[in-house]
């Protein structure tokens, strides 16, 4: 792999926009901790760029993300400058729990598929999540359960704006198509997945007329 100062040079050769400390201003650095883990989100020009501490604190890396997810580069610091410059940025970031970390505003699903009875899955960038009408309903669970099971949390909207937007999405939902293993997927095999519903196991599955 090239090395984060081989490419830098490569993409300065190329053109790239190269920024001096006048011109490098971040809006914001929000520092997400808990969940045993600290993730550091520089907010620069409408982008978000997610480091761990060991990126931020090596200027190579840390030029190189920049670069790559912003298409400008910072400046090249001496050392000891890079370093109190990232020590005075973290020491001055905004702290927020692990838990409300963002995703990018353009967010979106690749599809919602109706499988009947109250049975969703969502598609997600290769991953199917499954859910039940109740748990695409609400927003906590909605965001608990895509961060469990496709490692990315959607962003948080307000009650009205999320019940407008699952609505869009109920309404323009796909039907699933039967697949053979349908006749198998009993609700037992959803509350595989769904340890946390109470009192499904108490309902009738209705039979299936021929």
């Amino acid at each position: 792999m090239v090395s984060d100062s081989r490419f830098i040079l490569e993409r300065i050769s190329q053109g790239c926009v190269t920024l001096s400390d006048d011109e490098f201003v971040i809006d914001r650095l929000v520092k997400y901790f808990g969940n045993g883990r600290i993730r550091w989100h520089v907010e620069f020009r409408g982008h978000r760029i997610e480091l761990t501490t060991g990126q931020l604190k090596k200027q190579p890396t840390f030029r190189r993300k920049m670069l790559e997810q912003t298409g400008v580069l910072p400046p090249q610091r001496a050392g000891t400058n890079y370093r109190r410059w990232a020590l005075d940025l973290r020491k001055n970031a905004v702290e927020l729990p692990w838990r409300d970390r963002p995703v990018d505003s353009g967010f979106a699903i690749d599809r919602l598929a109706s499988h009947g009875d109250g049975r969703w899955t969502v598609e997600y960038q290769g991953k199917t999540i499954k859910f039940t009408t109740t748990k695409l309903r609400r927003q906590v669970s909605f965001r608990k359960r895509m961060l469990a099971k496709a490692k990315v949390l959607p962003p948080e909207l307000t009650p009205a704006a999320y019940r407008k937007w699952m609505d869009w999405l109920i309404q323009n939902a796909t039907e699933a198509a039967p697949q053979a293993g349908d006749a198998l997927m009993t609700e037992k095999s959803w509350l595989d997945d769904l340890p946390e519903l109470a009192g499904w196991q108490n309902e009738t599955v209705p039979e299936e007329t021929g």
